[in-house]
């Protein structure tokens, strides 16, 4: 997460950590889609991340494998995703987004970056339905810390169009 891309080190960006109601899959491929279509060099990640998973009243300690991609080149060169997922009790699954955001993206760049990758998910990254909820633990903070963060990003949590047919 620290290395160094091209000049550009973790010092010159933001990281910015979202739970989402996606598989990391999809968020991973989202990210490809646009930027091939704008045609962005861009090379794939893998690894581990340590997560926690709470086993009564013991939390235990797993490593998580952590699907990412880099942009090498273009308008958001340095621009960084990874996603993993993980069972934080007894069931059901809870996945996370990182962006590691370069400076110079900051702004309306990022902003209309961020609305376009989450509008070309197949699913509203910030809603989780009733029975996920129920499985992985109605009352956790995650559900909320999504819309929170998306909010402060600047995208419309109320305005989510499936497929990127914005209105």
């Amino acid at each position: 997460m620290g290395e160094s891309l091209e000049g550009i080190s973790m010092a010159s960006s933001r990281l910015l950590e979202i739970p989402v109601s996606i598989a990391p899959t999809d968020a991973i491929r989202a990210l490809r889609l646009i930027g091939e279509s704008r045609g962005w060099s861009m090379h794939r990640i893998e690894e581990s991340r340590m997560v926690h998973r709470w086993a009564i009243v013991v939390p235990i300690s797993r490593q998580a494998r952590v699907l990412g991609l880099v942009v090498d080149d273009g308008e958001a060169v340095g621009l960084s995703i990874r996603s993993w997922s993980y069972i934080p009790g007894s069931a059901g699954r809870l996945s996370t987004v990182s962006f590691e955001v370069p400076r110079q993206l900051e702004g309306e760049s990022w902003t209309s970056l961020l609305r376009e990758w989450s509008d070309s998910l197949p699913r509203c990254p910030w809603k989780w339905s009733f029975g996920e909820r129920s499985m992985i633990g109605y009352f956790l903070p995650e559900f909320r810390r999504s819309r929170v963060l998306f909010r402060g990003e600047r995208i419309d949590i109320d305005d989510w169009q499936d497929g990127g047919t914005r209105a």
